[in-house]
């Protein structure tokens, strides 16, 4: 043994060849924390101090290479301001440099996952052989940053700039077939393979068949390009990835920029051009909110690990109600493995979610993603039926049938009796209280809210709404198969509207209270749309339905009534009154025309206009954006904040992770709680006294005012 650590391990193979194990003790996966880049600086040492050692294969003893750096270290790191940034990547570099300046020719062997640091690793070894299970990447930029562990530096060397610029500006995983064409590994074999192909190439390298030497000597000299193919180079990267990553993500320009200053120099001052260049992005307020992000997405699923170890297993599920909403429930559990039950009392309903099904199974054919034979697996685990037949055998029935109480409570009542005493039945309702639907079930602690969010195939959040009288084992177990089903579980406590739908119709409120107050529909939408959501709230409420709208509204409205019941006639009920139901019936607050491939593209409708104009009382203006933004965005994160004092949702985290997969709330602001946080608590309060005159909605909760008080906020 040349060297063992607990992260990392040096024994001698056979022939001077020696392995290199990344293995970090007590951890599921490797990763570069500050104790296993401590052990690569002394394992390198090692090594260069034993002349036995004439090549390296670098390996993983895990089923992953190196996930990357451990994100959970970088808020000491990073709060040390850019300076203090700089010095760390200083340290840290000349642990990599040392590695890859070994004298020796150096062979990563890449099993699993190799991302970010990980794979800065592997752009240290001479040469990189993958296995077909393998994945790589430098996905820094979707944390608001660039690689920093010299990733901009090597992998231009190795794969040209252009194919460097969109590896690092788009942050894309990339498969083993995919990188080997670009250059960035130089074999793919099968898993089993791995290590003697690692060590075949080590061997040809000391035989003098491969020129070592010179593949590491290119990547310590500035690119050989010339300048006026750089040029060209960086032009296109900029027109194409920049227009895609748009002015609210920062750190694709600034990679581009770090490269485009680093490629005509040698490696050790190339390497200080990145440091500096990431420092610059780490204390933006975009990395901040994506490095949460990221945090509080490891809290999410470790809060569903928690509920999975109380879980009863599901070998048969049941969906009532079939349509596009069943036949997508239907198409998830089936595409993941659990075998579905889907009953309707119609043969066309059976049909259209049949058909719904089939679509999206047919979609991943043609994409390449799914075989024909695939495919007909899938359909196999579907089962259309018109009557209850073999529902002793169903685990878990899950209701989507018309979003009405009197027609769930019935549906649920019936399907009890024919189920065995242990079946869990979940209610797929959007607004209808579970504690309510419970009150005429025999066994109200097996009855929970499962909340899917449409489209079903799309969209990864299901809420697992607990009623008060759901047992922790059927939570438990409905939280476990919305994780078989490939979706993000949050739990979430029974009240109107449940978390993301009570907190989205207080921000619906506030533009219906703009829109009264003189503001145009469409600057509205385009104000929000730059602010980072996907759509604009007039746009969002077409394709939401503007009949669901009004429905949800109502129950909101009676739910909430001193803050969600407006005392005048907003502009979403004067749509609905209009019969104009949004992209349903292609006429909302825009009108909706298919384009040449069928897809449905809104344009201003000046009827609209008109039918607002009796809604409008106060004088039309263009109103500032920076007050259309805080008036929208304080009655949103205001009602986040009653879902956490009201405890509906338990964490901060869990909120702000509903909210972005729920309806798409801006990642880089981070949630509702972190933008809070971003603006300064006491600084949001005085916003809410600001507009407190508008209506309770903007009136700044309690526990903000505790939080202010006491210098307290969110995220700490």
């Amino acid at each position: 043994m040349i060297y063992s650590g607990n992260a990392i391990s040096v024994q001698t193979l056979s022939d001077g060849i020696a392995e290199f194990k990344f293995d970090l003790q007590g951890e599921s996966v490797n990763k570069l924390n500050r104790a296993t880049v401590q052990e690569l600086k002394e394992a390198t040492a090692a090594v260069k101090a034993d002349a036995s050692v004439k090549g390296l294969i670098v390996t993983s003893g895990k089923s992953t290479f190196i996930v990357g750096a451990d994100i959970t270290e970088f808020g000491d790191n990073f709060a040390q301001g850019e300076a203090g940034i700089e010095e760390w990547l200083g340290v840290l570099n000349s642990v990599f440099n040392g590695f890859e300046d070994l004298d020796i020719p150096k062979v990563a062997a890449i099993n699993g996952i190799a991302f970010g640091g990980g794979f800065e690793v592997c752009l240290g070894c001479e040469y990189r052989v993958a296995s077909t299970a393998a994945k790589v990447g430098l996905p820094e930029v979707k944390l608001g940053l660039f690689p920093g562990f010299g990733g901009t530096v090597r992998l231009p060397r190795v794969i040209g700039i252009d194919n460097a610029l969109e590896w690092i500006a788009t942050g894309a995983e990339k498969r083993p077939d995919v990188a080997l064409k670009d250059g960035a590994i130089d074999a793919v074999v099968v898993p089993e393979k791995l290590n003697e192909a690692a060590i075949d190439l080590v061997k040809q390298a000391l035989a003098g068949k491969l020129n070592w030497k010179a593949r590491r000597q290119e990547k310590l000299v500035p690119v050989k390009l010339s300048p006026i193919e750089q040029m060209m180079a960086f032009s296109s990267a900029k027109g194409l990835i920049l227009a895609k990553a748009g002015t609210n993500y920062p750190a694709p320009k600034l990679a581009i920029e770090n490269l485009e200053q680093n490629v005509n120099l040698n490696r050790d001052e190339a390497v200080k051009i990145e440091s500096k260049g990431f420092a610059k992005a780490a204390v933006t307020p975009q990395a901040t909110a994506l490095i949460g992000v990221f945090s509080a997405d490891q809290v999410v699923k470790k809060m569903a690990k928690k509920w999975e170890k109380l879980s009863h297993p599901i070998k048969q599920a049941a969906v009532l109600g079939a349509g596009i909403m069943g036949g997508g429930i239907a198409y998830q559990a089936a595409s993941k493995g659990t075998p579905i039950v889907m009953k309707d009392i119609r043969d066309e309903a059976l049909a259209l979610g049949m058909g719904e099904a089939t679509k999206l199974l047919a979609n991943q054919v043609e994409k390449g993603r799914l075989t024909p034979v695939k495919m007909g697996e899938t359909l196999s685990r579907i089962r259309p039926t018109l009557n209850y037949g073999d529902f002793k055998e169903v685990d878990i029935v899950i209701e989507a049938v018309v979003e009405l109480e009197k027609v769930k409570a019935a549906v649920l009542s019936e399907v009890e009796t024919l189920v065995h005493d242990n079946t869990i039945l979940a209610s797929n309702t959007s607004t209808i209280s579970i504690t309510s639907l419970a009150k005429n079930l025999k066994r109200p602690e097996n009855f929970v809210g499962m909340h899917f969010f449409n489209p079903v195939h799309m969209m990864p959040l299901v809420e697992v709404i607990r009623g008060e009288k759901s047992s922790d084992q059927a939570i438990a177990t409905t939280v476990a198969l919305a994780q078989k089903m490939g979706k993000v579980p949050v739990v979430v406590n029974d009240c109107p509207g449940f978390l993301v739908n009570r907190v989205l119709f207080p921000y619906f409120g506030a533009f219906d209270l703009l829109v009264k107050d003189g503001a145009d529909f469409q600057q509205i939408d385009k104000v929000m749309e730059k602010f980072g959501w996907p759509m604009g709230p007039a746009y969002l409420i077409d394709v939401v339905g503007i009949d669901t709208g009004v429905h949800g509204a109502d129950v909101m409205a009676a739910g909430f009534p001193d803050r969600m019941k407006p005392d005048y006639k907003g502009s979403i009920q004067v749509m609905y009154e209009n019969k104009r139901l949004g992209q349903k019936n292609d006429k909302g607050f825009y009108v909706y025309v298919a384009d040449k491939k069928g897809k449905k593209a809104k344009k201003v409708d000046p009827t609209t206009y008109e039918l607002l104009a009796p809604v409008v009382t106060g004088e039309k203006r263009e109103f500032d954006a920076q007050e259309i933004i805080d008036r929208m965005m304080v009655a949103l994160c205001n009602e986040i904040v009653r879902c956490l004092e009201d405890k509906i949702v338990e964490t901060p985290a869990e909120a702000d992770m509903a909210l972005i997969m729920g309806i798409g709330f801006p990642p880089f602001r981070g949630g509702a709680a972190r933008y809070i946080d971003q603006t300064g608590v006491a600084a949001y309060v005085a916003l809410c006294d600001k507009y407190a005159h508008l209506g309770k909605a903007y009136e700044a909760p309690q526990l903000l005012r505790d939080m202010a008080a006491a210098n307290k906020s969110f995220y700490g």
